[in-house]
């Protein structure tokens, strides 16, 4: 009696397996394409191309099976992120520079480091507590304003108007 072999279904690769291999094949090629739409920004290049493989493994199961289909999935999630970020620069507010920073001294200066350092907090700490709050997000925590707004339930505009107000504030402060 002979035996007739089906022929068997290839292995199941499971989603860390199929996600290694598709950085090992893509990460290279994209990376490169992503220097190119952000003018070589290397920092910003490999952010994105992090959040692009963070994408894939988020939805494995939407990236195609095919090399070819997944090649342009990843490709079309990297655009993509590439205009949202672009978009998001757009949208948030110029930083603009009310203080002259020229005159704070080197590390090595460790009297005149301490004597802006004190004036500093000094000025800080005559701000108002929302506009304490403001500045220390935005600018030491470093979030967006549409984050702040959220996180205060408040209007981004209220949040753009006390940071304003707040730098010239301590500008003032400073000054004095």
């Amino acid at each position: 009696m002979t035996t007739v072999l089906e022929p068997s279904a290839p292995p199941a690769v499971g989603p860390v397996d199929r996600m290694t291999a598709l950085h090992a094949d893509h990460a290279g090629d994209l990376l490169r394409f992503l220097l190119g739409l952000t003018r070589s920004e290397r920092q910003t290049a490999e952010d994105l191309l992090q959040e692009t493989m963070l994408r894939a493994w988020r939805h494995i199961e939407a990236v195609p099976r095919d090399d070819e289909g997944a090649r342009r999935w990843l490709f079309t999630v990297a655009r993509r992120l590439v205009i949202d970020t672009v978009r998001m620069r757009r949208t948030r507010p110029a930083e603009v520079n009310l203080m002259d920073f020229t005159w704070v001294p080197g590390g090595d200066d460790t009297t005149a480091s301490a004597l802006a350092a004190h004036s500093m907090r000094h000025a800080f700490s005559r701000l108002s507590p929302a506009h304490r709050d403001i500045l220390a997000k935005v600018y030491l925590r470093g979030a967006s304003t549409e984050e702040v707004a959220t996180e205060l339930g408040v209007p981004v505009g209220t949040v753009k108007s006390r940071a304003h107000y707040a730098l010239r504030a301590l500008k003032t402060g400073l000054d004095v």
